[in-house]
């Protein structure tokens, strides 16, 4: 996948498999440097064809060495990865374009909660109904949102086991904002598992 016969390569430096600005770096050199102090070097990063293309490979340097110790070269693995890498790349965009999109909703409150309950992201929409920065209430339990008697009752465990249960919690109730006061929420959990069925978290 490097495009060279072993004719064209073999007598020449492999720093040439490494983008201009690797080399720059002295990428290259580094490499050599870990394997031969640490016996191995491993790593990814875009990679160079003999066509000019890029290629994101995962590297892993050997030091080999004989029966003395001394340095006699290094074996070199290199795997394509490109494909992997693509689909991280858009997965990663999608998912920063969608808590953009979520971040910019104000109408409602959109958060997640940790399998135990706990806030762990926060929108804007979240904050002007709630009251709560996100740096106020990510890391604490949502029960925080429901009044005493409500608590008390253990209506907060409740939502979460019929969420897990179920995979859906709704109802309509009194909430409590930061301030004290109370508003008629409209409420849905949704329940987020991994393929396995693990819960990741709760929407």
């Amino acid at each position: 996948f490097k495009g060279y016969s072993a004719d064209e390569i073999i007598g020449q430096h492999f720093s040439r498999f490494y983008t201009d600005e690797d080399r720059a770096a002295g990428v290259p050199a580094r490499a050599l440097r870990t394997a031969t102090t640490e016996g191995r070097f491993e790593a990814e990063g875009w990679r160079v064809r003999k066509d000019g293309s890029r290629f994101w490979a995962a590297i892993v340097l050997d030091a080999i060495r004989d029966d003395d110790g001394n340095l006699v070269g290094f074996a070199k693995v290199t795997r394509d990865l490109t494909e992997r890498k693509i689909a991280e790349d858009k997965l990663r965009q999608s998912e920063e374009q969608f808590r953009r999109l979520i971040q910019g909703v104000t109408d409602y409150a959109i958060f997640t909660l940790d399998p135990e309950g706990q806030v762990s992201d926060w929108n804007a929409g979240a904050e002007r109904i709630k009251g709560y920065a996100a740096e106020e209430i990510v890391g604490r339990h949502f029960s925080l949102f429901y009044p005493p008697e409500q608590r008390a009752a253990g209506a907060p465990a409740r939502s979460l086991a019929i969420a897990t249960r179920e995979g859906r919690f709704e109802a309509e109730d009194w909430r409590i904002r930061k301030d004290g006061t109370r508003f008629f929420a409209s409420v849905v959990i949704d329940t987020i598992r991994e393929d396995d069925g693990e819960i990741v978290e709760f929407a």
